[in-house]
Formats: structure tokens, C-alpha cells, sequence
């Protein structure tokens, strides 16, 4: 939690997503490394993601849109397991990665792997907080139990109703993951004109950092979402740029420095 803490003590955040396997195991964490590099051992962070959505795959990613599935299915057909990645996100920590590390995932898998050896085994790796998309409130209390002080980031999006809103703001930890748009993720061509107010009203209910993803393209929406929000999170952007280059891990660099430089 301390990390994660200490990521928003220099606001707007920049966290990117990237799925591990894609397109093999080594790469994804030769760019995830990449991602976070300046922020390496202490060193200066002024061009590197200050946290990072570590994606889990899974064969029915429901929340994600085109982009970010065919990359999830590349990594599932080379053979991406729960446990290999376990021992991705532990293999970034011996490379001296500090920055927090969240793994976003679905709730099959980690069911499959066993919830209490998946907790145990993601916090020994150095993890620092889940992402559940499909595990609502209502039925996140077992998993909220055994995961203790590590954070379980709750998702609100535009439709969610005011009671709602109110119940998960009110019982956040680390952050809340608000969706900017309804649908699945993918970039977008402008930012909706009511996210201001859907900020608003989440915080009147928490003081938690509010951290905004779904539809964020470019820099520069990413600078116009960082006037608003306390992060700015970008996942299907950050997947297609690296997953097309010849050189992901140079991409993912510049990626990196391109987002964090509009968020200055």
C-alpha cells in the first residue's frame, strides 16, 4: 500500500496497461520493465509510468474491447498460465522495479489457481493490488478477506447509480478505477464532455485518488484528463503501439515518455 501512496504524492499518476505474454512471456517483461524504467531503483521519474496495470489473460475478457482481447489470446496460445505470470511480476522486482504493480485480471483464473495461494503467491511476488472487473461488491467479500492490507480497486463507471457510487467510493482503498465511457475499453476520438462532473461526484464520497481509464488515445487527451483526475490509465493505446513495432521495448520507452511529458 505504501507504494501505492507514494505514487500519487506527485499528481496526475500515469499507469499504463500491459498484458504479460504478449507477445511472448520475455518481451512483455522486457516492455513492462521498459515502461517503468526511469523510475528504476529510486532513480528519476520524470519520463516513466508511475504504476502499471499488470494484465492477467483470460479467455473471456469481457470488459476489454478488441485491442487488448487479440493481444490476451496471443498470450493465452503462447501459453501465458497464472502462475507464469506470478513469476513475471517477481522477476520485475529482482530486476529492481519499484514502482506498484496491479494485477488486472479476471476472477476464473485466479478461482482455478485457488483465491488464497493466488493472494499468497502474488504478494510474495511482489504485486501490490488486484483489479477484478468481474467480481462485483456484493460478491467480492471472501476475496476482500483474505487479501487483508493489499488493495482490491473497485471500478465506477458513468452508469453507476448515486447509492452505488457512494457505497464503493466510501469503502475505496488504493484508488478507484473510473470508467470515462460505458462500453468496453478502447481508444476514443474525444474525451465525453461529462467527465468533470462524474469526478465530482465520486469524490464527493471518498478521498482516495480517482484515476480515469476506457477511451484515452493520445497525450493529449491524456493532459486533458489529468486536469480533472488524480491518474490517467491507458490500456488498449499502450498495447497497439508496443504490440506493432518492430522495437516494443524502444516503443514502449518512448510511449512512456510521450504520456508522462502531456501529464507534466
Amino acid at each position: 500500500m505504501n507504494r501505492i501512496e507514494n505514487a500519487f504524492k506527485n499528481k496526475p499518476i500515469f499507469m499504463p496497461y500491459f498484458p504479460l505474454g504478449y507477445p511472448d512471456l520475455d518481451t512483455s517483461i522486457d516492455v513492462i520493465e521498459a515502461l517503468a524504467t526511469p523510475a528504476l531503483a529510486g532513480g528519476a521519474r520524470e519520463n516513466g509510468a508511475d504504476l502499471i496495470e499488470v494484465g492477467l489473460s483470460f479467455s473471456d475478457p469481457l470488459a476489454d474491447g478488441p485491442v487488448i482481447q487479440q493481444a490476451t489470446q496471443v498470450a493465452l496460445e503462447k501459453g501465458i498460465t497464472v502462475k507464469k505470470s506470478l513469476e513475471a511480476v517477481k522477476e520485475l522486482r529482482r530486476r529492481g522495479v519499484t514502482i506498484p504493480l496491479i494485477l488486472m485480471g479476471y476472477f476464473n483464473p485466479m478461482l482455478a489457481y485457488g483465491l488464497q495461494k493466488f493472494i499468497d503467491d502474488a504478494r510474495e511476488a511482489g504485486a501490490d493490488g488486484f483489479i477484478i472487473p468481474d467480481l462485483p461488491l456484493e460478491e467480492a467479500g471472501e476475496f476482500e478477506a483474505l487479501v487483508g492490507d493489499m488493495p482490491l480497486i473497485q471500478m465506477l463507471a458513468p452508469t453507476s447509480p448515486d447509492n452505488r457510487m457512494e457505497s464503493i467510493a466510501r469503502n475505496a482503498k488504493g484508488f478507484i478505477y473510473l470508467v470515462s465511457v460505458t462500453g468496453v475499453t478502447g481508444a476514443r476520438t474525444a474525451i465525453s464532455d461529462g467527465l468533470g462532473g462524474l469526478i465530482q461526484r465520486v469524490r464527493e464520497h471518498t478521498s482516495v485518488p480517482v484515476c480515469v481509464g476506457f477511451g484515452i488515445g493520445t497525450p493529449e487527451q491524456a493532459a486533458q484528463v489529468g486536469q480533472l483526475a488524480d491518474g490517467v490509465i491507458v490500456g488498449s493505446a499502450c498495447v497497439k503501439t508496443i504490440g506493432s513495432s518492430p522495437k516494443p521495448v524502444e516503443a514502449a520507452k518512448q510511449f512512456a515518455a510521450e504520456f508522462k511529458a502531456a501529464l507534466k
